[in-house]
């Protein structure tokens, strides 16, 4: 079927030692997104469309930014400024023809509707998110099969609070009965536990900051604030630019 494509990732996350799996299938699926809009695929008619019409988050421009491939950035920004000021020039003449822009309430302004869908539009944004959302189904596809990634889940280290949302959001619309209740206590049990574990971990590291606690070993304190990180934030690397 055509979903097992989507298999491979999923189960290489749910393999790997991460505080959220899903942390790092989004991850790949971000890194691999920046690559594609700076790779050739810029010169595409169909994707320049794209990112001319729906631009950059301020977090995925920064991403796209230290691609270092200035030339592609630039060509890139280019029509995308072409187009905001086109579309901006038609709007600002609609409004200033209404009569109604300078009013004390601007709310339904084709101008300002247009601007707040600009700002909060971002290309890498939509094409990480209509991949992700086929590898969350494909986790209940996983689960409902059974066998080795079952068990997969049941060791892995538990999620950030974020993914953990998603998970409980999603498992009642693809899963049913029996497989909806076990899957709902294992998540809910993985996600205590590894969490206990990570704020204990972090106990103790500030424990090591005492002179009374100097020679004890650090067991696993000394990442444990990074770690902390992930299970909070969904940040993988807290060094990433």
């Amino acid at each position: 079927m055509k979903e097992k494509i989507y298999t491979i990732p999923v189960n290489d996350a749910f393999s790997s030692e991460c505080e959220c799996p899903i942390c790092t299938m989004y991850k790949t699926l971000e890194d691999n997104s920046v690559e594609y809009t700076m790779g050739p695929s810029y010169m595409e008619d169909d994707v320049r469309a794209q990112t001319d019409k729906l631009g950059f988050c301020e977090k995925h421009i920064k991403q796209v930014y230290h691609m270092d491939n200035r030339l592609g950035m630039a060509w890139v920004m280019k029509t995308h400024f072409d187009k905001t000021i086109e579309d901006v020039r038609k709007l600002q003449g609609k409004s200033s023809h209404s009569g109604s822009f300078f009013k004390k309430s601007s709310d339904g302004s084709p101008l300002i509707d247009y601007l707040h869908k600009l700002n909060n539009s971002c290309f890498i944004c939509d094409r990480i998110e209509n991949v992700f959302a086929r590898y969350i189904d494909t986790i209940f596809m996983l689960w409902e099969e059974g066998g080795e990634f079952r068990e997969k889940y049941k060791r892995c280290q538990g999620f950030c609070n974020a993914h953990y949302e998603v998970l409980m959001r999603e498992a009642p619309k693809k899963l049913r009965n029996r497989e909806l209740e076990e899957f709902t206590a294992v998540t809910d049990k993985l996600y205590l536990e590894n969490m206990e574990r990570v704020r204990d971990d972090i106990a103790w590291f500030i424990n090591k900051f005492d002179y009374k606690y100097k020679d004890e070993p650090w067991k696993n304190a000394k990442d444990s604030v990074i770690r902390s990180v992930t299970k909070t934030n969904s940040i993988l690397d807290v060094s990433e630019k």
